[in-house]
C-alpha cells in the first residue's frame, strides 16, 4: 500500500480583459510580485518556455525551484514544483467564455507524503492572487484601448 496521496483543486476567475492581456502578464516573471502577494522574490533562469527553471521565495519561506513544463501561448501554462517526493502542479488556463469574457484558471495537482496538507497551503491564497491579476489585467487592457 502506497502512502501516497493526491490533492486537486481549481480557483477561477471572469474577466473583461483578453487572453493576449493576461498572457503578457504571465510572461513577466519578475513583474509577478508586484500583484501576487505570495511572492517576495522571484528569478526566471531563461525565456518563458517549457523546460526553463524558475526560484520562487514566498514570504518568509524558503525559495523554491520550479520549472516550466508546458507552455502555450495564450492559453495555458503549467509549472512543476518537486520536494522530495512531492510534486505540486500548477496549470494556469485563460479560456475564453463569450465575447468579451475570459475565465482565468489555476488549477492544482499535489501528490506525495503530505499532499492533502502541502496542496491547499500551496493554493490558499489563490482567490486573492487571481483577483489582483484580473484588476491588473483589466487596467491594463482600459490603458491600452486608451492609447489607440
Amino acid at each position: 500500500m502506497s502512502d501516497e496521496t493526491i490533492w486537486r483543486s481549481e480557483y477561477a476567475i471572469e474577466t473583461s480583459a483578453n487572453a493576449e492581456t493576461i498572457w503578457t502578464i504571465f510572461c513577466d516573471v519578475p513583474a509577478w510580485k508586484t500583484w501576487n502577494a505570495g511572492i517576495e522574490q522571484i528569478d526566471i533562469n531563461g525565456p518563458f518556455a517549457a523546460g526553463t527553471w524558475f526560484t520562487m521565495k514566498p514570504p518568509g519561506e524558503e525559495a523554491l525551484r520550479s520549472q516550466l513544463i508546458e507552455v502555450r501561448e495564450n492559453a495555458c501554462f503549467v509549472d512543476e514544483t518537486r520536494v522530495g517526493d512531492l510534486v505540486v502542479r500548477v496549470a494556469h488556463r485563460i479560456e475564453s467564455v463569450g465575447p468579451g469574457r475570459t475565465r482565468i484558471v489555476y488549477a492544482v495537482d499535489a501528490r506525495g507524503p503530505q499532499a492533502s496538507e502541502i496542496g491547499p497551503a500551496v493554493a490558499s491564497d489563490f482567490p486573492e492572487v487571481l483577483a489582483s491579476l484580473a484588476k491588473l489585467a483589466e487596467t491594463t487592457r482600459a490603458r491600452e484601448s486608451d492609447q489607440r
